[in-house]
């Protein structure tokens, strides 16, 4: 492996007197050496899978299915496809771009050397912050299937335990992080492991139903039963299912063989989840109808596993729902504290937030940085909000990436060598750039405005401290 660092020119100090650190003195595919530090590379192309997979199918599958099917009926699997179709055409950007730069904060880092830094700040604060409401949201949905769990075996509580749960999980989830990436690692390969399993059995058994095969083949409904519209809609509140595999680019700086691990787990992800998602709103959709299915809320996929197996199948899907949005909300805690490890190093945020933990070799006031805000968002348990204004600052950052990408093959800096290219540049790029503003179109207004003041802030905040910071990595 080379030293992709080494196009890296930056220049200038924050407020505090700082400069961004010196680029890596050495990149291999086990480690990224610092003069102060060295931060290991423990994640092998399991573990990328995992990260990718075991975060995007928590919420796709276990929390948006009666969501979905209430705005776009039976249409809410063109929805789920579309997401997939987005994703996929920046996945392949991004791999390029990752196998070019393979370090922590993944986006951000990609965008601010080949953009420039306003943008990266912009993008980077974003990245933090999308990743925080996203983590915020699964763990309002662990909230939601830890309370039916309490309700199947009859415990009746007189206050919703929701908020409360996501909140201890919150804190367990940013303890176990500080405590190791192998320790996360480990822990997320074997919850991917297990929901892979219940969820083909599930869904196996769910399509032969469907078609007859159990002698109950269902009559199909009208597809565009609530229009066309709200297909797109639909699509841009799904997209935080999506998010798991610029996740793994995130993490870039502690994948093993980045050059050959971080495409396949970038890619592969996507279209692993891609097909599950399909799969199962159409599964779901065929056991009760759209109508029924969106009364049902964040825990339809738990009545439709009692329709077709029982309890024991509604326990089974609490089980694999319990698991995936703990899944989730791991590994986006883990990606948020990595953006603000980036970012502190760049200069952009106090040095502070990038001290690791000379114990367990984790930037721990980076986790903390991260855990901190989730906790007040969880608070509000608002999970439709949450999971949207995660997709707005996700697609601003994937739609500036596909642009990076462009800048960067147009300039071609000698430092760019990446060992994967895109096929189909340069449409593939384009065409992720332009499906990634089109899908905010489509948002609500409220999530529209939340995210525009998100990033109004971020810059303001980098005018403040760091104005003067250059970071020259596309020259």
């Amino acid at each position: 492996m080379g030293q992709p660092g080494s196009g890296d020119e930056a220049s200038g100090v924050n407020v505090d007197g700082e400069s961004p650190t010196a680029p890596p003195e050495r990149v291999t595919d086990e480690t990224t050496v610092h003069d102060d530090a060295e931060l290991e590379r423990t994640i092998g192309l399991v573990g990328g899978l995992a990260i990718g997979i075991g975060t995007m199918i928590g919420a796709g599958i276990f929390v948006f299915p009666g969501l979905a099917a209430q705005n776009a009926g039976l249409a809410a699997t063109l929805s789920f496809a579309i997401g997939g179709v987005v994703a996929l055409l920046v996945a392949l950007p991004a791999s390029e771009l990752a196998t070019a730069m393979p370090r922590s904060g993944g986006g951000y880092y990609f965008i601010s050397r080949g953009l420039g830094t306003a943008y990266g700040s912009v993008v980077g604060l974003g990245l933090w912050l999308g990743l925080v409401f996203a983590s915020a949201f699964y763990l309002v949905g662990l909230g939601h299937y830890a309370t039916a769990v309490l309700a199947e075996v009859g415990v009746a509580l007189s206050v919703s335990p929701v908020v409360p749960i996501g909140l201890v999980f919150a804190v367990a989830l940013t303890a176990l992080s500080i405590g190791g990436t192998e320790n996360t690692a480990t822990l997320q390969n074997a919850v991917v492991g297990i929901l892979l399993v219940v969820l083909t059995v599930f869904l196996s058994y769910g399509v032969l139903d469907a078609v007859g095969v159990f002698g109950r083949q269902s009559a199909p409904e009208q597809f565009f039963s609530q229009g066309v519209l709200p297909v797109f809609s639909t699509a841009a509140l799904v997209f935080t299912s999506y998010l798991g595999f610029a996740q793994v680019a995130t993490v870039a700086g502690e994948i093993k063989q980045p050059g050959r691990n971080l495409p396949i787990a970038m890619v592969g992800s996507v279209l692993v989840v891609t097909v599950f998602y399909v799969v199962t709103i159409f599964v779901a959709t065929s056991a009760f109808g759209a109508d029924q299915l969106g009364r049902f809320g964040e825990t339809a996929m738990v009545e439709v596993a009692r329709d077709f197996l029982g309890v024991p199948g509604a326990v089974a899907i609490l089980f694999a729902g319990l698991l995936a949005t703990f899944s989730s909300a791991n590994a986006s805690i883990l990606s948020a504290s990595r953006a603000v490890y980036a970012l502190s190093r760049d200069a952009l945020l106090p040095r502070k937030a990038s001290e690791i933990n000379l114990r367990y070799g984790t930037p721990h006031v980076a986790l903390l940085s991260a855990g901190g805000p989730i906790l007040v968002l969880v608070a509000t348990g608002q999970v439709e909000l949450l999971a949207e204004v995660a997709s707005f600052l996700h697609l601003v950052m994937y739609a500036l990436l596909c642009v990076a990408l462009l800048v960067l093959r147009r300039r071609d800096p000698s430092w760019y060598t990446p060992s994967y290219t895109v096929p189909g540049y340069p449409v593939v790029p384009a065409l992720g750039a332009v499906a990634s503003v089109a899908l905010i179109a489509f948002m609500q207004v409220a999530s529209i405005a939340i995210g525009l003041a998100i990033m109004a802030v971020a810059y303001g905040w980098y005018r403040y401290y760091a104005g003067d910071v250059s970071l020259k990595g596309a020259v």
